[in-house]
């Protein structure tokens, strides 16, 4: 069993989907920067990913650098499939979307179990947010944790790992993403072989629960939505969508500065900006939509989703070349403005080419 703690390895400018697939293919060569230490496994092991970070229609966010497109990340697990590299992968990922990455893509003759937070068309949520129950300290002002994240991070501190399947886990995490959140939740999805979520999570994960010296509280994991809502009144229980969470914090500090103050003029500027940030991508994406397709058709192409186990989009050449386009002409997607990404698959599955793009986010942009 390889252990996958290897990103700490790189961090910072070294922290590129580049690097990330290099080290899941053991392919020193292709690495820049970074420790140098990737998953060297054979046919025998099982390894264990979890992904973090935001996400969007056929994406996910990297710390620096390019996203990481869903094509190329299947592209990569076949490579490492067919080199007998493993013998069963489990892939927890966590970001808006993140049912995209495999919906379509990723087949059950690749033993590979993969769990997502959210659906190929949901946010995924942050937790333990400032002026949310639970909170964070008074000294923290973002959301520390991510709803599908704690749920199966907490599962794993309060379970025999020996004893508790993948299956039985998946059944723990969904519902406290989905029904303990009610309002603010996403649904957690399986792909891949789901015959391997029979297997116990050790085999992936964990230590021997005999070696451990610590005493999990049962009660800090409380899921009954009663106790916790008693537990504090002024405080709002729920979540905040990933795509807001900058939203969020910015919000939480404008209101925690002193009236008058440096500190409160400067908040409400950035959260100004932010605001008008969101609302120029809007204007933008709708734009660009209307001068090609008819402002009769924005609406379809911004909401249109393909039905469950179809791939986001056609050609994943396309979908790069509409958000490099976007992204010289516009200015590069913020975390926000990626929502817009399956509008932009939406486009190439019907049919826009590289110059009507470019023509229209001249027009739309450039003004």
């Amino acid at each position: 069993m390889i252990p996958m703690a290897i990103l700490q390895d790189y961090t910072g400018e070294n922290c590129t989907a580049n690097n990330f697939l290099a080290v899941i293919l053991g392919n020193r060569t292709a690495l820049t920067g970074g420790s140098g230490k990737v998953v060297n496994s054979g046919p025998n092991d099982y390894i264990f990913i979890y992904y973090a970070d935001h996400g969007s229609a056929g994406m996910v966010t990297m710390p620096t650098g390019d996203d990481l497109y869903a094509k190329d990340l299947i592209e990569v697990l076949k490579k490492k499939h067919e080199a007998k590299s493993y013998k069963s992968m489990v892939f927890y990922l966590e970001a808006c979307e993140s049912g995209s990455m495999f919906d379509g893509l990723l087949t059950e003759d690749m033993n590979i179990y993969a769990v997502t937070a959210s659906t190929p068309a949901e946010s995924s949520y942050a937790m333990y947010c400032p002026g949310h129950y639970p909170s964070p300290e008074d000294d923290f002002e973002t959301c520390l944790g991510d709803l599908f994240s704690i749920s199966w991070i907490e599962d794993s501190e309060k379970h025999d790992l020996q004893k508790e399947t993948l299956q039985q886990q998946h059944g723990v995490v969904r519902r406290r993403t989905l029904v303990d959140y009610l309002d603010f939740s996403s649904h957690v999805m399986q792909y891949g072989n789901k015959e391997l979520s029979k297997e116990p999570i050790f085999s992936y994960i964990g230590t021997n629960p005999d070696n451990d010296n610590f005493t999990m509280k049962a009660e800090e994991f409380s899921s009954n939505p009663s106790a916790e809502i008693a537990h504090s009144s002024r405080l709002t229980r729920g979540a905040v969508s990933q795509r807001d969470a900058q939203l969020h914090y910015l919000w939480h500090r404008f209101n925690r500065s002193a009236d008058g103050s440096s500190e409160k003029i400067e908040a409400q500027k950035q959260l100004q900006n932010e605001i008008l940030s969101r609302q120029q991508v809007d204007q933008n994406i709708h734009q660009i939509i209307a001068l090609v397709f008819g402002e009769e058709n924005v609406s379809k192409m911004i909401e249109s989703i393909r039905p469950a186990g179809q791939p986001l989009v056609d050609d994943w050449d396309c979908l790069k070349m509409l958000v490099r386009i976007y992204g010289e002409i516009c200015g590069s997607l913020s975390i926000y403005g990626k929502k817009y990404t399956r509008a932009m698959a939406n486009m190439c599955n019907a049919g826009i080419n590289e110059k009507q793009m470019t023509l229209a986010s001249n027009q739309a942009c450039l003004k």
